[in-house]
């Protein structure tokens, strides 16, 4: 049981870093660091969006983008946190 609960916080840890991932390229895209129409830029932004955009529609129906500032991945980060630690500490 301890092994299974290991890996489940390993993908939920992994996810965490795939959704700062997506902000911190969607800001580089905002502010035009990096430019989409290089090849690798584009698949990299579909796979990360294509991974994060399910859950993400699901905060923004809870909590829409207030002022233009989307909130949904911080929420999504404190829900992924929460569901670890509560998960460790009912099943650990």
């Amino acid at each position: 049981m301890q092994s299974l609960l290991i890996l489940i916080s390993q993908i939920i840890e992994l996810y965490i870093w795939v959704v700062i991932a997506s902000v911190i390229m969607s800001w580089l895209i905002g502010f035009n660091v990096i430019n989409i129409r290089n090849r690798f830029v584009y698949n990299l932004s579909h796979i990360i969006n294509r991974l994060t955009e399910p859950a993400y529609q699901q905060v923004r129906q809870l909590i829409p983008p207030i002022g233009g500032l989307d909130l949904s991945p911080i929420v999504l980060i404190f829900a992924l946190t929460f569901l670890r630690n509560l998960m460790w500490e009912t099943l650990g």
